[in-house]
């Protein structure tokens, strides 16, 4: 069980800049990794990629010094237990409402008799059996990042900051937009403003915000308020920027 970095800098708050990632090319994301990001999200809510085929992505990570983590789908205990056994050391559950959800998180990344975990012994995080202690000290470097997205978590922010095994809050701008009546505009500046007093919230509340936020204008305002954990691009939006701009299409324009 190697030592959680990303997890050690959240905890110091020190801005760690990652890569939000939708492809499901092991070989895109063993040459993504190699670039200098601190973390790399593998998103299963919002792509192909699902619980069964992130493991080769995590193998294909393991070649760089960058801290992989998942998004599941959904806050569901058995789809956290195999993407924990597949090697995950951090996730980021999204749609998290409330201080009850939060704790049933907690809950899911966490064996018995503190949590509901389920308990495999020839796993690729235990090392296929070969990792001694494991699961007495499986949370010591487990990281949990529950999303606040909709109008209804962010009243609840100072409570699910408060409940213990919550290492990082982040907040999603994109379905935000959408609950405050604004679907598809996550620039819209009442929007902006909501995330950014959100991160300011977060971190006084003790817990390190995370932001996804590709409006240079937004990233630049959230890294300002106090964001710990920050992305500013997606793997396909950057590759879809940097074919427009080629000589190929460009030259055709």
């Amino acid at each position: 069980m190697g030592k959680n970095g990303f997890k050690a800098a959240l905890a110091e708050f020190r801005r760690q800049d990652g890569l939000w990632c939708t492809l499901a090319d092991p070989l895109a994301v063993e040459m993504m990794a190699g670039m200098g990001f601190d973390w790399m999200l593998f998103d299963t809510e919002h792509s192909p990629v699902d619980a069964v085929s992130v493991l080769p992505l995590l193998q294909a990570a393991a070649c760089a010094p960058v801290h992989p983590i998942v998004r599941p789908t959904h806050l569901n205990a058995p789809e956290i237990k195999k993407l924990l056994d597949l090697g995950a050391q951090t996730l980021l559950v999204p749609m998290v409402d409330t201080a009850e959800q939060a704790a049933h998180a907690v809950a899911c990344m966490t064996y018995p008799p503190k949590g509901i975990r389920g308990v495999s012994g020839m796993t690729r995080a235990t090392g296929f059996g070969a990792e001694k202690g494991y699961h007495a000290r499986a949370s010591e470097e487990l990281c949990l990042l529950v999303q606040v997205e909709s109008v209804a978590a962010l009243r609840e922010i100072e409570a699910i900051a408060a409940v213990p095994g919550v290492d990082g809050i982040f907040v999603g701008p994109a379905d935000l937009a959408a609950s405050m009546g604004h679907p598809g505009n996550p620039g819209h500046s009442d929007v902006k403003d909501a995330v950014v007093d959100a991160i300011r919230r977060i971190r006084a509340a003790g817990k390190p915000p995370g932001v996804l936020a590709v409006d240079p204008d937004l990233h630049a305002r959230a890294v300002a308020a106090g964001a710990v954990f920050v992305s500013g691009d997606i793997d396909l939006t950057a590759l879809k920027k940097g074919l427009l701009a080629g000589p190929g299409l460009a030259a055709k324009g």
